[in-house]
């Protein structure tokens, strides 16, 4: 079958950052002409329609995530590792299982007003004429500090939490996500959740940490035990992962979004019940991860193409949610737009356990800040984009009042 190359007409580079601040013209280009596309350089296939990324995610025996799922990351060898992002069936379906009962909607809703608190704290600090940076002093440390409640980490302690937290995301200019600075901090982190493991054994608390230490799992062999000390510890290294990056971007999508749109930032603010709907539809306009990377366990035919087993392959979930295939004038953010469903969470197996808090964050903090703000201003020339092969949004958005 034929094969799409590098040398053809269109081009997609995860890494070329120009791309990257406008690539919706070359995602309609795929998505038309090249729906599997073939990146030779890097090599790996793209797909770009929502009808094949969401029939991918269904079909996660066929496209595994056992090989990682960020492109610089992935390599012939199955990821070492313990976090179920990064596991098949069936271990991936006993974990998830075991994570989802700690992950209650009990527990989620109960941080409604320690949401609502924290919002109002930050955006308290917003005042007229002042510098405020809608990421940095908002919507960045936001979620870290949700997730370290919700994981049970003392209040003495969570802004220690928040700044580790922060610091696992630092991105070198050489190296990327994978860095000395990054790493170090994940490793403080990670120690600091054993010795809150540890201390739950023997201390358990009403917090997601004790749920795990508490929780049981039933080995291949049939044994039932509890997850060891480091199994405990890699969950919730993958909770505050998941749970800070995304709800980040979320808000600076929404600040520099909602400037854009002033119209339906106003009726937002007229309408609150609307805010919900909302955020679906900035989830859906401007994906926060737009990259998934997986592996092929078998030759998959589509679109005239077969790519061989042992390839990688993108999920280009970014332009899955402009496909007009799926949503009516895809390229206009509405937020009142009626549509049934997105894949910026996943789909299938993988879908995000997190994704009721982070909509439940995103509800609140537009909430709070229409409530406080129904206008602002975005400093666009001083704004500053967040650019990697898989999460896409804003490091810093500056605004005034």
């Amino acid at each position: 079958m034929a094969v799409m190359s590098l040398a053809s007409e269109v081009s997609w580079d995860p890494f070329d950052t120009v791309i990257d601040a406008d690539p919706y013209e070359i995602w309609r280009r795929l998505r038309d002409d090249h729906p599997v596309y073939r990146n030779d350089r890097y090599g790996f296939y793209a797909l770009s329609r929502y009808d094949d990324v969401e029939a991918a995610h269904r079909a996660p025996t066929v496209f595994s995530s056992s090989h990682g799922t960020v492109l610089e990351m992935m390599s012939d060898r199955p990821m070492d590792t313990a976090m179920m992002i990064f596991l098949d069936p069936p271990d991936h379906t006993r974990l998830r299982a075991l994570v989802s009962r700690a992950f209650t909607p009990r527990r989620v809703a109960h941080l409604e007003d320690r949401i609502r608190g924290l919002c109002a704290g930050y955006l308290d600090a917003w005042r007229d004429g002042e510098p405020f940076d809608f990421v940095q002093d908002f919507g960045a440390p936001l979620p870290a500090l949700v997730i370290a409640t919700l994981l049970g980490v003392p209040e003495s302690d969570q802004e220690w939490a928040r700044e580790k937290i922060d610091t696992t995301f630092h991105l070198d200019p050489e190296a990327g996500m994978v860095n000395d600075i990054s790493l170090t901090a994940r490793i403080e982190l990670h120690q600091y959740l054993e010795a809150l493991i540890t201390d739950r054994r023997g201390s358990p608390r009403d917090d997601m940490l004790s749920d795990l230490v508490a929780a049981e799992l039933t080995d291949h062999d049939g044994t039932v035990r509890t997850l060891t000390v480091p199994e405990a510890a890699a969950f919730a290294d993958l909770i505050i992962s998941a749970g800070t990056e995304t709800v980040a971007r979320l808000l600076g999508w929404a600040a520099v979004l909602l400037d854009r749109h002033p119209d339906q930032r106003a009726d937002l603010a007229a309408h609150p019940d609307v805010i919900p709907n909302a955020i679906e539809e900035l989830l859906r306009y401007e994906a926060p991860s737009p990259v998934q990377g997986r592996w092929l366990t078998q030759d998959v035919e589509l679109h005239g193409v077969t790519m061989p087993a042992s390839s990688k392959v993108l999920l280009l979930t970014g332009s899955a949610g402009r496909d007009e295939r799926k949503y009516p004038d895809a390229h206009l953010f509405d937020v009142r737009r009626q549509f049934d469903q997105h894949v910026s969470f996943g789909f299938g197996i993988h879908f995000c356990l997190g994704a009721s808090l982070a909509r439940l964050e995103g509800r609140i903090a537009l909430e709070e800040t229409l409530a406080r703000r129904p206008e602002w201003t975005v400093d666009h020339d001083a704004a500053v984009r967040l650019h990697t092969s898989t999460v896409r949004g804003w490091v810093n958005v500056p605004v005034t009042a």
